[in-house]
């Protein structure tokens, strides 16, 4: 994970790289699933949280509405308590609800592996990032009937149907072709 070290003039430092970075640069470290440390220079205070917000910021500036107003409000709202608030705040799909939950799952049992927090407290941590409440209602599929039904609804034809047209192609394609050989070799036209 690259530390990178903020100077009294806010360049950005990539130690590991051994050269200056922007906060574009960052972002695209982000983006790709890297993580980075951002410390001041001077007094190692971390500011990473200050950097990221920096960059959402910057984001705003370039991309009017980069993030619903909705969503900078409820975290604005939030204070402390992050997670619980971006998840009640955007509207996420289930894979990234899965994707969420499955990272939360990981570092947990990595800090138990480590001996960093005891099995129970583990659990407890668990039971209450991973809390119901913050879970997505189950997605349920419909029968067989009910999804005919409502593709139906809204004119989307159904597999036979479509087999149909495509014998119905077919056997026209065969007629034209016989029409224009016929045409071609002399024949009647009609």
């Amino acid at each position: 994970m690259p530390v990178i070290k903020r100077y009294p003039n806010r360049k950005l430092y990539d130690t590991d790289a051994k050269r200056y970075i922007t906060l574009n640069e960052i972002a695209t470290i982000i983006r790709a699933g890297g993580e980075v440390v951002v410390m001041d220079h001077a007094t190692d205070e971390d500011l990473t949280a200050v950097v990221l917000t920096q960059i959402i910021f910057e984001q705003e500036k370039q991309q009017k509405g980069f993030l619903p107003k909705s969503v900078l409000t409820n975290l604005v709202r939030a204070g402390g308590d992050t997670i619980g608030s971006l998840r009640r705040g955007l509207n996420l799909p289930l894979d990234l609800w899965r994707h969420v939950d499955e990272e939360i799952d990981r570092r947990v049992q990595l800090l138990i592996s480590k001996g960093d927090l005891a099995r129970e407290e583990g659990a407890r941590l668990r039971e209450k990032l991973l809390s119901p409440i913050f879970s997505p209602p189950e997605a349920t599929a419909p029968d067989q009937a009910e999804l005919e039904k409502l593709l139906s609804a809204r004119g989307v034809p159904t597999r036979d149907e479509l087999e149909r047209v495509y014998a119905q192609l077919e056997a026209l394609s065969i007629k034209l072709d016989d029409v224009i050989a016929q045409g071609e070799a002399g024949g009647p036209q009609s």
